[in-house]
């Protein structure tokens, strides 16, 4: 397929995709244990705005408004923030299973918003967001030098992303299983897990903010990270500043984690697949790759939240485990690829 040929079908793509995520966001909103009409979700919609007058359920424009649009809103933006974490952390490693849960970046933000929430570090509706970030740039720092202490080749890097994951794991284990009462605990090991049932308004404007002010950041670097997939080297050569890319980049990828996970806990797997999906859809030119990343990854995470919802009756399964369920076989498939490429 040619350059020109693929750019058409990804423009293509992207704007299908585009259309597709308020159909998904209306189907997240609908379905539940009390069915509503696409229909009514637009008149309520429109009444909340003051453009209409319709009659609506009290009960009904509750749920739309005040539990299941926000979810579906923020399953949106999480979705985004991670795929587009994942496509940056794949670039800059070189490294197809690069992404923040496999390098222990969100295990990390946990323990930070873990500390913040049982033991009251810090004080404000900004200290879990900040506890997590902290946390992400431990893990982050943790990494990179286990990594160049071993050589830091990608394999290499993998495994101390393993290592940080374990370590940071089991420290929330031990401020959990330490410091927290039964209900704290039982709480936090379920929001872990990954959980859309505690968001609010204000989680939508936060994530979708610092998701597009990330998109904003990261096209701006995006010859950058075309560069990258070629070597330090090589980006050096073409005039790339790789030090400062790379600190700017790592740092605003462990924002994005962060931000996420403060608000909805530790979901794997989203920054690993949809990269892949959408280079392969796009191909791996930036400009392309990273609002394909958006927009597929925005949608995947809609209907994520939608199958937790519904796969079991009268329950709901942790976010994590859905993906978890679709991450690990594309996990392995990549795997088994990489062997046979050597």
């Amino acid at each position: 397929m040619t350059q020109r040929r693929r750019a058409r079908l990804g423009g293509s793509v992207i704007a299908g995709a585009a259309l597709l995520l308020p159909l998904a966001v209306a189907l997240g909103v609908g379905i539940g244990e009390m069915p509503i009409s696409l229909h009514t979700t637009l008149q309520a919609i429109t009444n909340r705005l003051g453009w209409t007058q319709f009659e609506i359920s009290r009960i009904q424009e509750s749920v739309i408004w005040d539990y299941r649009l926000s979810r579906s809103l923020v399953a949106a933006a999480c979705g985004a923030g991670l795929a587009l974490c994942g496509a940056i952390l794949q670039s800059l490693l070189r490294d197809p299973l690069a992404e923040p849960y496999v390098l222990g970046v969100s295990a990390g933000a946990s323990t930070g918003a873990v500390c913040v929430i049982v033991l009251g570090m810090g004080a404000g509706s900004a200290a879990i967001p900040l506890g997590a970030f902290a946390g992400a740039l431990a893990a982050f720092a943790f990494v990179i030098l286990l990594a160049r202490g071993a050589a830091g080749s990608a394999e290499r890097t993998i495994l101390a992303g393993v290592a940080a994951s374990q370590l940071f794991n089991a420290l929330t284990s031990y401020v959990v299983s330490t410091s927290a009462d039964a209900e704290q605990a039982r709480s936090v090991m379920f929001w872990l897990l990954g959980s859309f049932a505690g968001v609010r308004w204000s989680d939508v404007g936060l994530a979708a903010g610092v998701v597009g002010a990330g998109l904003v950041v990261c096209l701006r670097y995006a010859r950058a990270l075309d560069a990258f997939t070629f070597g330090d080297d090589a980006a050096r050569s073409l005039g790339v500043p790789v030090a400062q890319v790379r600190v700017v980049l790592f740092a605003l990828t462990a924002l994005m984690a962060a931000t996420m996970v403060s608000m909805v806990g530790s979901i794997g797997f989203v920054g690993l697949v949809i990269p892949h999906v959408a280079r392969f859809i796009v191909g791996p030119h930036h400009l392309r790759l990273l609002p394909a990343c958006v927009v597929v990854g925005a949608v995947f995470m809609v209907l994520a939240d939608i199958v937790s919802r519904i796969i079991l009756p009268q329950q709901v399964l942790p976010i994590g485990v859905v993906t978890a369920l679709v991450g690990v076989p594309f996990f392995a498939v990549i795997l088994y690829r990489g062997r046979g490429a050597r």
